[in-house]
């Protein structure tokens, strides 16, 4: 996605990254990698959901970068990476250790957040040493580990195999998205955000997904069908905040809720009362606020200093 495709003025256009890099993932994937902000301070690692891309967390950029280093890539396929043979959840782990040890020395520390598939290639990495070495804490974002299709309420009818048969066919289509038309963004706001969900964000929303490639949407749709990372939930070590929004129809917060119970050390369920799918765009504050807290608190505070345990970012219900 070129950054024509995103809004261009106001909060959700991307900002200009101070630097930028490749990273190169384990099967030569070439990942476009951004840095934002000073190159000295607490790092935050931000991985975007599926159809998404670095311009999704352009409210979080343009909040943090005054006193973090923010590192934002896009998932391969997406935005300004190019499409790659392999799409699992190995690669999406493999694709996170390669920006980690790109863009961060040996041993450094960040908070990492990863909204939807991003949240998923948290999991998936969780395992590995390198995100051990390098990760502080984490913050998941309207996301979930497993039965994804099963439990997606993008479709009005009654849970059963008819309504997960034709959620993953529809979510899986291989038809073109088309333009950003007034139908396509009532559908986008209907399957994807809260109800109140104000026309800017909608529209930025929008343009971000419409950009992504048509294949690479369903090849990753393919994968999210079969997702299974519970496994990768216990795995999970750092200390994990997670946040869901109660009107999210592609990850109910039943899912956040299941993270929070399942999570080695959860240190927080945040539930955004309205809110939908895409939480870091619908709710930015809210989202900034807890990325900020997870740095204080575990990579920069007293607690990270010393080694001695860390406080809670407390858990809470938030009306934005």
């Amino acid at each position: 996605m070129s950054r024509a495709a995103a809004v261009t003025t106001g909060p959700y256009a991307p900002p200009e990254p101070r630097r930028t890099h490749v990273a190169v993932s384990a099967d030569g994937a070439r990942l476009h990698v951004e840095e934002h902000g000073p190159a000295d301070a607490p790092a935050v690692v931000l991985a975007h959901g599926w159809t998404c891309s670095t311009a999704f967390w352009a409210a979080q950029v343009r909040a943090l970068s005054a006193d973090h280093r923010v590192i934002a890539y896009d998932q391969r396929g997406h935005g300004r990476s190019p499409a790659a043979a392999a799409h699992s959840t190995t690669a999406l782990a493999d694709d996170l250790v390669a920006v980690l040890t790109t863009v961060l020395a040996p041993g450094e520390r960040a908070v990492l957040a990863g909204h939807s598939m991003g949240g998923m290639t948290l999991m998936a990495a969780a395992g590995r040493p390198e995100f051990a070495e390098h990760a502080a804490a984490a913050l998941l974002c309207s996301t979930g580990s497993s039965r994804l299709t099963e439990e997606a309420r993008v479709l009005p009818l009654r849970p059963g195999g008819l309504r997960t048969r034709l959620t993953r066919a529809v979510l899986g289509a291989r038809a073109p998205l088309g333009p950003v038309t007034p139908v396509a963004r009532a559908v986008l706001k209907y399957a994807t955000m809260g109800p109140g969900s104000a026309p800017a964000k909608v529209e930025a929303c929008a343009r971000i997904v419409h950009a992504c490639p048509t294949g690479v949407r369903h090849a990753w749709s393919q994968v999210l069908a079969a997702l299974d990372l519970d496994a990768g939930v216990r795995a999970l070590r750092v200390p994990t905040a997670v946040i869901g929004g109660t009107e999210d129809r592609l990850t109910p917060v039943v899912h956040a809720r299941r993270l929070a119970a399942a999570l080695p050390h959860c240190v927080g369920l945040t539930e955004l009362t309205g809110m939908g799918h895409m939480t870091p765009v619908e709710a930015p504050e809210a989202v900034t606020a807890q990325l900020t807290a997870l740095v204080r608190i575990h990579l920069t505070g007293p607690s990270e200093r010393s080694g001695t345990p860390s406080a809670q970012v407390p858990a809470q219900e938030e009306t934005p």
